[in-house]
């Protein structure tokens, strides 16, 4: 049995499918910004004003501009993929574009509310990257007829309250996951062109390494505020890594015909993804979860067959469907708890913060 992603025929469809809120699709965050005023980066300024010099030389300026060769590699790619196929990739990129939106108004938002110089220099240029990102994105929506209103769907997302260091957590695996995603695709299609099946994925090594300084960033504040990585603050730690693997390895299983056209199998290229994430990690999070542990691949497999269930129990629909789409839900949270609970893995934090794109 396989998920069938929702199918977006129609411009309509493409803002429907963006605006939803569900456990898989990427959501919008707001925080408190008088605790992020606070945050001080002084115990690394000289680290820190290195990166904000990087970011004011601005090299990703002119990275994202489409060339003639991508208007003909679309027009000669696209007939050549089935149905199916074209909505998994649709899907594909309204959830990436709604990601990268995602994280632009956040950082919008955080750099309007706080006075704090450091942080809101940080926030206009990381805001201004995922800016590029998305409305990058939003050019190949479009070239099907299905843009997205990114207006809209600033005021239609729900947004959801986390705390500033919750923010930390979540947004440096974000973007370091990120990376680990888009350069092991870009790897692959360079070994293989012939497998790229559409021309957005020849901006992929300069998109991730976009996302690379942006984990960098936020691995900056963290290990210059020590006190987010060590006693209780691990377990949300614990928490925030679980939570993104899993999340990953049930959407990406959504669209298994997305890697085989990529000559990619789903779950090994999710364990290459967390075994580069894991290596990065080393710079911040002096715990790793052992994705090695054949309990915790069992447990994301568990998480995905309850995934299909939970669709197929909203489809049903009425009293009987809810029932069953609750305990569906029991069941997933009793599995995540399992797998929070399998031993994780210390590592010793680098020496220097700051690491290099290398993958």
């Amino acid at each position: 049995m396989n998920t069938v992603v929702q199918t977006i025929e129609t411009a309509k469809d493409a803002n429907k499918k963006a605006v939803q809120s569900s456990m898989l699709s990427p959501r919008f965050y707001t925080t408190d910004f008088a605790a992020i005023d606070r945050i001080n980066i002084e115990p690394l300024r000289q680290e820190w004003d290195i990166m904000m010099r990087e970011y004011e030389g601005d090299n990703n300026h002119d990275h994202f501009q489409r060339d003639a060769a991508f208007a003909e590699e679309f027009a000669r790619t696209m007939p050549l993929l089935s149905k199916e196929m074209r909505q998994e990739f649709i899907d594909f990129l309204v959830s990436s574009l709604t990601s990268e939106y995602s994280g632009c108004i956040l950082y919008n938002e955080i750099r309007k509310n706080i006075t704090n110089p450091d942080l809101k220099q940080l926030m206009t240029y990381m805001a201004r990257d995922e800016s590029r990102h998305a409305g990058f994105i939003n050019q190949s929506l479009r070239d099907f007829d299905l843009g997205i209103d990114l207006g809209n769907l600033k005021r239609e997302k729900a947004y959801t309250f986390f705390k500033p260091k919750y923010i930390l957590y979540a947004t440096y695996l974000s973007e370091k996951i990120g990376y680990a995603r888009y350069i092991t695709i870009y790897r692959q299609l360079e070994r293989h062109p012939e497998k790229r099946f559409h021309p957005i994925f020849r901006w992929f090594e300069r998109w991730c390494n976009d996302e690379f300084r942006h984990g960098e960033s936020f691995a900056l504040i963290m290990r210059a505020n020590p006190h987010l990585l060590r006693g209780p603050n691990l377990l949300w730690v614990r928490f925030f890594l679980l939570a993104v693997y899993a999340t990953m390895f049930v959407r990406d299983h959504t669209r298994p015909m997305l890697h085989e056209a990529m000559g990619l199998d789903s779950a090994s290229y999710d364990f290459e993804v967390f075994r580069i994430t894991t290596q990065i990690t080393k710079q911040v999070f002096p715990i790793a979860l052992d994705t090695d542990n054949p309990k915790f691949r069992v447990g994301l497999e568990k998480l995905f067959e309850i995934s299909k269930n939970i669709d197929l129990s909203k489809k049903q629909g009425g009293v009987a469907g809810k029932l069953k789409q609750a305990w569906h839900v029991s069941n997933a949270a009793l599995v995540f708890g399992r797998l929070y609970l399998l031993p994780v893995k210390r590592q010793q934090l680098t020496t220097n913060v700051r690491m290099e794109p290398a993958w």
